[in-house]
């Protein structure tokens, strides 16, 4: 596992920065999102409904490239290329919710659809490069 640069850990960890998240689809075609994600013990994790098209092409084994941005200064931003570890559905409702507290400063996620089914991501690094 790599660790990313110390001169870039305040994206990971304390800044409420977003992540473009590029897969690759069944066709071989590449796809990207805006993603929620917080990072602890050296892994990435996201989260996504089942059924979306992050669920599709975030399965273990797989490999996913995030670009993050600093929201303070645009020009600045982390890579981070690695391999989907983990998929579950344990604790995904939980993972969502602190995420929804991360990014919008509530207790609960509130766009929560009837009968969705949450997924959190575990992304191991492979690489990690920056740019100031």
């Amino acid at each position: 596992m790599v660790t990313p640069p110390d001169a870039y850990l305040d994206l990971l960890k304390d800044k409420k920065a977003f992540a473009s998240i590029a897969t690759v689809m069944a066709d071989g075609s590449p796809q990207v999102t805006p993603v929620w994600f917080d990072y602890t013990d050296g892994v990435v994790r996201v989260n996504t409904a089942k059924g979306r098209v992050k669920a599709k092409t975030l399965t273990p084994g797989r490999p996913v490239a995030l670009a993050i941005i600093d929201p303070d200064n645009p020009y600045r931003y982390l890579q981070i290329r690695g391999t989907v570890r983990s998929v579950t559905e344990d604790g995904a409702d939980a993972h969502i919710d602190s995420l929804a507290k991360k990014y919008l400063g509530v207790d609960t996620y509130p766009y929560r659809q009837p009968g969705e089914q949450r997924l959190s991501i575990a992304i191991e690094p492979t690489s990690a490069s920056g740019m100031n």
